[in-house]
Formats: C-alpha cells, sequence, structure tokens
C-alpha cells in the first residue's frame, strides 16, 4: 500500500472519529479550530495577525500528527489512536480550509484590483478645457450660503455677454469669504487649503502647485480620488471679490470696504468650481420621504463617501444633511455626494490620528453629531483624537433623518455625543429592513472598538441588497462559495456596463463594492449579520 494511500485511509479514519465524537477533548479542540464565519457571535478575523505566520506550517503539524497516529495503530490504548488521529485530521482540516481562503483572497485581489482600474468619472456634461479666471463664467443667482461662503450657479465657457445669456447653468461656483487671509494668492490658499482637498488633477493651474503652507514650503495637500459619492472641485483659483446677486444684502459684512461700508473682507478670495446639483439633502428630505430602497441606498452612498476618504486619510469631522448635495439618476433614485470640507482633517503626516494638548486644537465643525471619542476627549500630554471612525458614526446618526425621523441628537432635549447611552437611542420605523436598522445599531456603539468601520458597514448592506441566495446560505456557505458569488457579480457588472454620465446609483454601488471588496472585511460583515440574525430569533423565540 502507498503511503498517499494510507495517508488518505488516515483521514477518512480521522473524519469519521470526529463525526462519532471521539474523544470529546478533540471535536471542542476541531470547533475551536474552525472559521469565525462558521460559528455564531460576534465575529473576528478568522486568525489574529500575530498567529498568521502558523498558517504556513500547519500542514506540516498535521501530517506529522497524523503520521504519529498510524504509527500507534499496532500498539498503544484505543484513545490514544483515535486522539492523535484526530487532531492530526482537525490541523488538516484547518490547513484545507486556509488553502482555500488563501485562493478566495487571491479572487478577491484580481476583482478589486479590476475595478479599481475602472476609474470613476466625475466631470460635468461638458468638460472644462479652460475656466482658470472669474471672468471665463457667466454667473446666475445665489443658490446657497453657509458660514463661510456662498455659491452661486454658473456656466463655462461664456459664449455671450452675461446679460445675454439664457442657457443653462450647469456648474457651481463657491465664493469663500476671506476676512483674515489676507489678498496674496499664497496666503488665501494656505488659509484655505482644506477646501482644496476634493480637487481634480487639472483644478489649478500647474504654476500655482508649488507654494507656502503650513510656515513651510511645500506643495499643496494631497488631494483624494474621484468617488461617485465625493464632491470633485474642477478649478480653483483666486480672483478680485466682484459684487455678486444678492451680496449687499446677504452678507454685507464680509464684503470688502471698496464694495460696501460696512465690510470687513478683503480684496481676493478663493472660487472653487463644482457641478451644480439641485438640492442638498436636507431640503430633499424636507420635500419628500424616501422609500425603503432609497433610503438604504442613500445611507450605503454615505458609507461608501465615508470609506473612500477614510482610506485616504481624511476625515470630514463636519457631516450633516446640509453638506450633502444630491441629484437624481435617469431611473430617479437618488445620488449624494459629500460636500464643504473646510473643517476636514487631512494632515499628510498625521492622517486621522488628531493630537489633543489643548482645549485650542480645533476638534470639527458640527458638535451635534460629533462622536463619543471625540466629544468626550479630554486634552493633555500625549493625549490623540482618533478619527478612523468618527464619521462612519456621523452617519449613524443621519440614517434616522434618511428614514423619516428627527436626529436624535439635535435639538434642545436630543442627545449629546457624549454621554448619552445606547438604549436611550430611539427605535427606527418597523417598516425599516432589518439589516439596516442591524447597521444603524452598530455605527452608533459607544465604543469605537466595538463599531465598525464604514467599510464593514457598506458591506454588510452590500450583503443585504445584492446577495440573494449567497446570503441565505450564508451560515452554512464556506469561503468559496463566497468567492464565487463575488465572480458572477464580477462579470454581471462587467457585461452590463456603466455609462459615463447616466450612470445608475445602483450599478455605481456594486462597482464601489467590488472595488474594495476584501476577504476579512467581508467576513466581519458577514459575521455581523449573522450576529443580528441569531439577536432577533433568539427574540422571536
Amino acid at each position: 500500500m502507498s503511503v498517499k494511500r494510507v495517508l488518505s485511509r488516515g483521514l477518512e479514519l480521522g473524519r469519521s472519529v470526529l463525526q462519532l465524537g471521539l474523544p470529546r477533548s478533540a471535536g471542542r479542540l476541531a470547533a475551536k479550530l474552525r472559521p469565525e464565519y462558521l460559528r455564531g457571535g460576534q465575529p473576528q478575523s478568522s486568525l489574529p495577525p500575530r498567529y498568521r505566520y502558523y498558517r504556513v506550517s500547519l500542514r506540516g503539524l498535521a501530517a506529522r500528527l497524523q503520521a504519529a497516529g498510524l504509527g500507534r495503530l499496532a500498539g498503544g490504548s484505543a484513545r490514544s489512536r483515535a486522539a492523535f488521529l484526530a487532531f492530526g485530521v482537525g490541523l488538516g482540516l484547518v490547513e484545507e480550509q486556509l488553502e482555500g481562503d488563501r485562493r478566495s483572497a487571491a479572487a478577491c485581489r484580481e476583482i478589486q484590483a479590476l475595478f479599481s482600474k475602472k476609474k470613476f468619472q466625475t466631470f460635468p456634461e461638458q468638460p472644462l478645457v479652460s475656466g482658470y479666471k472669474l471672468e471665463d463664467y457667466v454667473i446666475g443667482k445665489q443658490i446657497g450660503k453657509g458660514c463661510n461662503a456662498a455659491v452661486y450657479e454658473a456656466a463655462a465657457p461664456a459664449p455671450v455677454p452675461p446679460d445675454q445669456w439664457t442657457g443653462a447653468f450647469p456648474l457651481a461656483v463657491k465664493m469663500m469669504w476671506n476676512i483674515g487671509a489676507g489678498s496674496s494668492s499664497e496666503t488665501i490658499l494656505r488659509s484655505m487649503s482644506q477646501e482644496l482637498v476634493p480637487a481634480g488633477p487639472q483644478a489649478m493651474r500647474q504654476e500655482a502647485g508649488a507654494l507656502t503652507l503650513h510656515g513651510h514650503f511645500g506643495r499643496l495637500p494631497e488631494t483624494v480620488s474621484p468617488h461617485p459619492n465625493v464632491i470633485t472641485v474642477h478649478r480653483a483659483f483666486t480672483a478680485e471679490v466682484p459684487l455678486l446677486p444678492g451680496a449687499e444684502e446677504e452678507y454685507p459684512d464680509v464684503l470688502p470696504a471698496r464694495l460696501h461700508p460696512r465690510g470687513v473682507g478683503n480684496n481676493r478670495t478663493l472660487f472653487l468650481v463644482m457641478k451644480n446639483y439641485p438640492r442638498t439633502l436636507r431640503h430633499h428630505l424636507e420635500a419628500s420621504a424616501p422609500s425603503r430602497r432609497d433610503g438604504t441606498l442613500m445611507l450605503l452612498q454615505l458609507l461608501e463617501g465615508v470609506d473612500h476618504l477614510c482610506k485616504q486619510g481624511v476625515a470630514h469631522r463636519d457631516l450633516k444633511s446640509d453638506n450633502v448635495l444630491l441629484e437624481l439618476d435617469s431611473g430617479g433614485r437618488p445620488r449624494l455626494v459629500i460636500t464643504d470640507f473646510g473643517c476636514c482633517l487631512a494632515e499628510r503626516d498625521r492622517g486621522l490620528q488628531l493630537p489633543f494638548s489643548s482645549w485650542w486644537v480645533d476638534r470639527g465643525g458640527n458638535s451635534c453629531l460629533m462622536a463619543p471619542e471625540v466629544a468626550a476627549a479630554v486634552p493633555g500630554p500625549g493625549v490623540v483624537i482618533d478619527y478612523s471612525k468618527a464619521d462612519a458614526w456621523a452617519v449613524g446618526a443621519m440614517a434616522y433623518e434618511l428614514f423619516g425621523q428627527k436626529n436624535p441628537f439635535y435639538g434642545p432635549c436630543g442627545l449629546e455625543g457624549r454621554s448619552y447611552q445606547e438604549k436611550q437611542l430611539p427605535a427606527l420605523p418597523s417598516n425599516v429592513p432589518a439589516d439596516v436598522r442591524l447597521v444603524v445599531r452598530l455605527l452608533l456603539r459607544r465604543n469605537p472598538n466595538k463599531r465598525p468601520s464604514a467599510r464593514v458597514a457598506a458591506n454588510i448592506l452590500h450583503l443585504s441588497l445584492w446577495g440573494g441566495r449567497a446570503l441565505a446560505r450564508l451560515d452554512r456557505a464556506a469561503a468559496g462559495k463566497m468567492a464565487d458569488w463575488l465572480l458572477c457579480e464580477s462579470a454581471r457588472v462587467l457585461l452590463k456596463g456603466v455609462g459615463r454620465s447616466r450612470a445608475l446609483v445602483e450599478e455605481e454601488q456594486r462597482r464601489c463594492f467590488l472595488a474594495n471588496v476584501d476577504l476579512e472585511d467581508l467576513r466581519t460583515a458577514a459575521g455581523f449579520l449573522l450576529y443580528g440574525r441569531a439577536q432577533r430569533s433568539g427574540l422571536s423565540q
């Protein structure tokens, strides 16, 4: 009998021993070694990073134990023989599973690389060929105003004199209010550099790239790459402040003295040119109540946008419905983009970590939607605020607005981020999908270590929306079957394709999912789904 056949018979015998439950200790050990996503409870990675070295040696250890078990067939107690065989076979099965995991992880990497290469198109309907001067644009009426800027509809290039213009306004020009930044282009760009984080590659003239920023000579802040759920600044330039429509009535105090006697503003400021979106998320929610599907897709888009920013070392820190713009795709679904980066954290050398040495350090914008770890932070030597999950928490709070309820953290009687208890959170309407309610509950956990990242939370919604049969078999599906489903999803998206200007929101989100797919993140999301399902099953009994 060949060695290969002997080992094969040993494996069969070992499996029989495991199925009979002899010995029980070996069965318990095999259960502990099973991957996490095949067990109930709260999800974790299949092996902690510090133990992943041992994956490469499990096969050898299993073979030695199986050989030792076979060597004892001629002597020793039956319990001893069974223990060696069962333990060896258990490790062999783990190694077999890990080999499947490696193949699945490789498939995920290939899918991610394929869809990451297909860049998202966020250009306006007619790409700009110039537009580096204010005179290149026809400025229309005011469409928005915040605490530090006014936004006007615009068109470019100007084909006729402004007083004869009768066409549409596909662009928006944001004029920053310059009170203390001086009137030189260098100081303006240094003071307002955060607004340039979502700037596109052609937003500024190349010769203006080298500037003195943050007290040393260097380049403009590294910008984020295009994403369908993050605004793109197509042009950025400094110019003389003009007297635009409504300026004297709406914001006279921030105008320069040459335009208004009470004005305290400087003569030059920063202008940003973007796509013109019809409304903000807040205005949309005030005018109409989204369907369950639309609400879920809007929550998913916010998470995808936040995940994209986090991966590039940016924390928005001022997420609210006023800072999210909205348009409808060709199928009538809302498409959301995150905008207004004036309060963002985008330190190239610090990432999402902010040293909090004194109360003078800026923690961000909207205090009502500050995550607990930010709102409750106390300054001191060595204290650092981690923003890696703070924006995801804010999205969880905004979810109430998406489904027709008041944000529980707004108003004089609202909850406070620094002190609320999770049991105080109001329940979402019963018609909201159970998986969405699970995501919101997870995002609003006080402890950031128990809160999923934006990527994992988005994956939970992706699995819920597109999983179908794969989700129904999730509790018993192997990683290989999950990889098969991912390959089918990839083929479906590639065959259907996504158009440049008429892309559907759902197709964009499928592409976002595949461009970021990672086996460990996907397993964690699947584990959370199983955890939520088990909780709901326990409550219903």
